[in-house]
């Protein structure tokens, strides 16, 4: 009876402390449960949505990427730059951050897949030389339009407007980033189960010697997993610059760990007990719906980590509890 209600707290545990919370928070707050408060929730988790998916992708063959916050900081002070300092055009700025974004995840992956390091402290070494390189760009200073230097003189450009719609505009009532978020985590769920590479990723996950024996590039699996680790992180940097208009120092610094937090709450959805993309977006969901919750009801900011870290040790209760039943 213990195993049956602990199988069934861990394949739909997510999503009824969900439906819990929203009941919850309707009840204790008539504008909670209404339209454009709930596309809010949406808006404010796409950010963090799109840092999680990378790191849910180098999770899925076993590895780990500290790096995707300081990465969030660079591209999007990056992108910020190109258009305020260098007046340069939409698809300049674009292309710039994603490349930005691969070229941090080929770092990682010489690291990790050639040199050997392991994941961990190949990403953290990462992830202070991004930081250092994004601070030292920046000289410090958060880049907004017509900003004034030390000299006196004023920066000659400003954010693009369609630029902007990224993060601010909406269709129909429902924030661009949100659809844009909704087509990435569909795409990423078909190309894991549905096509030979995303299970090329799991199987080198699973068992990388076996993978190896039975002909997968596992060299090859990890890098792809990584580089798009770093792409992933880029979106979320370029919807960021978006969303607030101008180019934030250490922006993505507090994103690692709530990404992280979005990736293992997904571990226990629908039982999967492994990395999965709409997992992931659940757990962000779940995350959102806490801290609107507790926002609107005037509590102290700080006491949001408390309340994010005790669902988290939740989720990853229940999900080790009874994978490790499962095992013996």
């Amino acid at each position: 009876m213990k195993d049956k209600l602990m199988n069934l707290a861990f394949r739909y545990g997510a999503i009824v402390v969900i439906i819990g919370v929203i009941a919850f928070f309707s009840f204790k707050l008539p504008y909670f449960f209404t339209y454009s408060n709930m596309a809010d929730i949406l808006g404010s988790i796409t950010i963090v949505t799109f840092v999680a998916i990378g790191v849910t992708l180098s999770l899925i063959v076993d590895g780990f990427d500290l790096s995707v916050g300081s990465t969030v900081s660079l591209t999007t002070v990056v992108s910020a730059s190109l258009m305020i300092w260098y007046q340069q055009p939409l698809y300049i700025v674009i292309i710039g951050s994603l490349v930005i974004g691969a070229l941090i995840g080929l770092l990682n992956a010489l690291l990790i897949v050639k040199l050997r390091i392991p994941d961990l402290l190949a990403t953290l070494a990462v992830m202070y030389i991004v930081s250092g390189i994004h601070k030292t760009y920046a000289q410090g200073y958060t880049i907004y339009n017509h900003m004034e230097f030390p000299d006196g003189t004023k920066a000659p450009g400003e954010m693009n407007t369609t630029f902007l719609q990224l993060g601010q505009g909406k269709w129909f009532g429902v924030p661009i980033s949100v659809i844009l978020l909704l087509i990435a985590v569909a795409l990423v769920h078909i190309f894991l189960t549905r096509t030979k590479y995303g299970r090329h990723m799991y199987v080198t996950g699973g068992n990388e010697e076996a993978a190896r024996l039975s002909g997968i590039k596992v060299k090859k699996v990890r890098t792809l997993a990584y580089v798009a680790s770093g792409l992933f992180a880029a979106i979320g940097g370029i919807v960021f610059a978006s969303r607030v208009g101008s180019g934030q120092i250490d922006a993505g610094a507090p994103l690692l760990m709530e990404a992280v937090a979005a990736v293992f709450v997904g571990f226990s959805v629908f039982g999967a007990g492994k990395p999965n993309v709409i997992g992931t977006f659940i757990g962000s969901v779940l995350i959102g719906v806490l801290v609107n919750g507790l926002t609107m009801m005037n509590l102290q900011y700080f006491t949001h980590d408390i309340v994010k870290g005790a669902v988290l040790v939740l989720a990853l209760s229940v999900t080790f509890y009874v994978l490790n039943r499962s095992k013996t």
